[in-house]
């Protein structure tokens, strides 16, 4: 069995209870999307409404501070320690009910990432790590691929990364599971500019504890960060090919 600490403990309690209302209102989005009015204010109800069990369930144990997407921050008692969330990242594949998005659920201690998790709720896929414990997927280790060839390797980002590059390209829509996929050695590498804290904080750290390389997000401005995230064997030959991006 593997051991894990309290606060991730706390994080898988509150994405389990989260998910049942994303997993409900998931099934009224398919209804929606053939009525004229549309799903729009539906999703952004789902949104707050999962952030806002998020932060009551994290609240319970914890007086730590928060960094969400919809709410912004909340300053606590304990600001050295925030947790950052992302509700429903791949929003827009909710919208269109499409069965790829994830909660995400960062916790950072003076400064840095220290746990990560991302919940795929229709897959049931539960990603975790911890600084200096390794990365898992429902409790099975994870490593990054061993490619070495760009030509044999999968890569990912948003709709500018697609056409920017002439790798082997996927645009997924979800930055959080991108990343997860990273670390798993489902995707070779993931890159993408002017992103949130928020969207890339868990699977930054999973892709460092699944032996893989990200470049350092703390240089960047919190909603205007530029990542790039792969398996050690690519990444300078990664970074070469997007050099420009």
């Amino acid at each position: 069995m593997i051991s894990i600490s309290s606060n991730l403990n706390i994080m898988i309690k509150a994405v389990e209870k989260a998910s049942k209302t994303i997993i409900r209102d998931f099934g009224e989005i398919e209804k929606l999307q053939v009525s004229k009015k549309g799903p729009k204010d539906f999703v952004t109800k789902t949104d707050k409404q999962v952030e806002k069990i998020l932060i009551e369930e994290l609240s319970k144990k914890k007086n730590y501070s928060f960094f969400c997407e919809e709410v912004g921050k909340i300053n606590n008692k304990d600001k050295e320690n925030i947790w950052i969330i992302d509700p429903i990242d791949g929003t827009t594949n909710f919208l269109h009910g499409i069965p790829h998005f994830g909660i995400s659920i960062a916790l950072q201690t003076d400064g840095e990432i220290v746990t990560g998790l991302i919940f795929d709720p229709i897959k049931d896929e539960m990603y975790y790590s911890e600084k200096n414990k390794g990365a898992f997927l429902n409790n099975q280790r994870l490593r990054v691929s061993n490619k070495s060839s760009l030509d044999e390797c999968l890569f990912s980002s948003n709709h500018e990364g697609v056409k920017f590059s002439n790798l082997h390209m996927r645009y997924s829509g979800s930055a959080a599971l991108d990343l997860a996929y990273v670390a798993s050695g489902r995707l070779d590498g993931y890159f993408q500019n002017k992103i949130n804290l928020w969207d890339v904080a868990a699977g930054a750290l999973m892709v460092e504890e699944a032996g893989g390389i990200v470049n350092d997000l703390n240089k960047f401005n919190t909603n205007n960060i530029d990542i790039r995230a792969s398996s050690g064997a690519i990444n300078d030959k990664m970074l070469e090919k997007i050099k420009n991006f």
